[in-house]
């Protein structure tokens, strides 16, 4: 599949590992893949970001969302509103494992980064937005895998990526617009 990827969706995938390697998470996640296509510039997922206003500062906004996000072992907001559901206050357990074992404890990076040699693994959340990202090129019409497949993939996934993205104005209908068009009429 990756013989598919554009020099830009490769450069995603690399970006992703990047940020592994630096904090030291076990394997690569959705977050990561979101993480990696912020950093990309002059390509057509940055274009697609920008035209729908997340840029500069904005960008910085959903870089905070992930880590917070990740502080709370990657948990969504779904995910906590359906655990508080059941009486469960993920707050409340962050703060008391945070208390004992430090700041960011739960997020799955490892302090230790030295012990890790090889190859890094992708979760199964970042094999499915791959996957995904082939099927929404395929669907395209699309010949190549490009990171705005990957960006379009970050939105159809539920979990935080997505909805990170979508309280950003980040979604799937409004990335197909922008790509696309998708059929609305423009302005001017």
């Amino acid at each position: 599949m990756f013989e598919r990827f554009t020099q830009d969706a490769r450069a995603v995938v690399q970006g992703a590992v990047g940020h592994v390697e630096r904090s030291g998470a076990q394997s690569v996640d959705a977050e990561h893949l979101l993480l990696a296509v912020l950093d990309r510039e002059a390509s057509r997922a940055s274009f697609a970001l920008a035209s729908l206003g997340l840029a500069g500062g904005r960008k910085e906004s959903v870089r905070e969302a992930v880590v917070e996000a990740r502080r709370h072992a990657g948990l969504s907001r779904a995910d906590a509103d359906a655990l508080a559901g059941l009486g469960i206050d993920v707050s409340e357990i962050v703060a008391r494992v945070e208390e004992v074992h430090g700041v960011g404890a739960m997020s799955g990076d490892r302090k230790d980064k030295g012990w890790w040699t090889g190859r890094r693994t992708f979760s199964r959340a970042a094999k499915s937005i791959l996957e995904q990202s082939l099927r929404t090129a395929v669907s395209r019409g699309d010949r190549h895998i490009g990171d705005e497949h990957l960006l379009l993939a970050l939105t159809l996934r539920p979990g935080v990526a997505a909805e990170v993205l979508a309280d950003h104005g980040v979604t799937y209908e409004s990335l197909i617009r922008v790509l696309y068009g998708g059929g609305e009429a423009k302005a001017g």
